[in-house]
């Protein structure tokens, strides 16, 4: 029998490689989606030896129309999992930042989510089974910090929802995973600095397997940690002014986009 295949995006660090690392330990293949040749090859190296698994190889810049036409040429021959990963923020103000980063942000958190979803799905209804995650954030959830980066994760948690009512019953679930802080090299490479406390950050695996788990529960949004069930829980139970204005006190909504 064939193994089931997983598609991921940017699986070369944090939690794109630890849901690389997981569906290659539960028997999936995998393709394996960055602008990184080279690291994409060792993961694919990596994974193979660990776990037996065969990777595809898809260097592509999300951030580019050419690049998301090779994914979804990929996605239109059928994958059981997609998991919508890669996405990026960045320091500085919205008004000093340059147009272009801003664009190319939006491309990849909100255009390519879009485009890979919408060429997930018909291959997956077909087949009347599959799974598409979108890694969106907290951020999505509780706004005030990160203005462009906070509404396209609020753009992910919404077309999930809608997605997910839409799919009912057919065999194919979307999710949309939304963690806090994660001890990855996110912040380092967008330049922001790491002012929250240790009890607030969670680890690869950790998230990964809450979110499988609830993926099993049929959960829609998923949120890891207790932490942050208990913060998104909060934020809907008071007023919009007073969440921006936690947010801007404990977050210091300044600096990011």
């Amino acid at each position: 029998m064939p193994r089931p295949v997983a598609l991921i995006t940017g699986p070369t660090s944090g939690i794109g490689e630890g849901f690389a690392r997981r569906y290659a330990a539960d028997g999936f293949d995998l393709v394996l989606v960055a602008r990184d040749t080279a690291r994409l090859r060792e993961l694919a190296g990596m994974l193979h030896e660990e776990h037996r698994t065969n990777s595809e190889v898809v260097t592509a810049d999300l951030a580019k129309p050419d690049g998301r036409a090779d994914v979804v040429g990929r996605l239109a021959d059928g994958v059981r999992v997609l998991v919508n990963n890669a996405g990026f923020g960045t320091s500085g103000e919205f008004w000093t930042t340059d147009p272009a980063v801003l664009q190319a942000q939006l491309d990849v958190n909100v255009t390519a989510v879009m485009h890979l979803t919408r060429a997930a799905l018909p291959p997956m209804l077909e087949a009347g089974i599959g799974t598409v995650i979108n890694v969106a954030s907290v951020a999505g959830l509780v706004s005030g910090r990160g203005s462009t980066y906070s509404a396209s994760k609020a753009w992910v948690v919404s077309f999930s929802e809608g997605l997910a009512n839409g799919l009912t019953g057919t065999g194919v679930g979307v999710h949309a995973l939304c963690p806090g802080f994660v001890h990855t090299d996110f912040h380092d490479r967008a330049g922001i600095e790491k002012t929250m406390p240790e009890f607030m950050w969670l680890d690869v695996d950790g998230v990964v397997d809450d979110c499988l788990a609830d993926i099993a529960k049929g959960k829609v949004v998923i949120i890891p940690g207790l932490q942050y069930k208990t913060l998104t829980t909060a934020a809907r139970m008071v007023p919009r002014n007073l969440v921006r204005l936690m947010t801007k006190t404990v977050g210091r909504g300044r600096g990011r986009t």
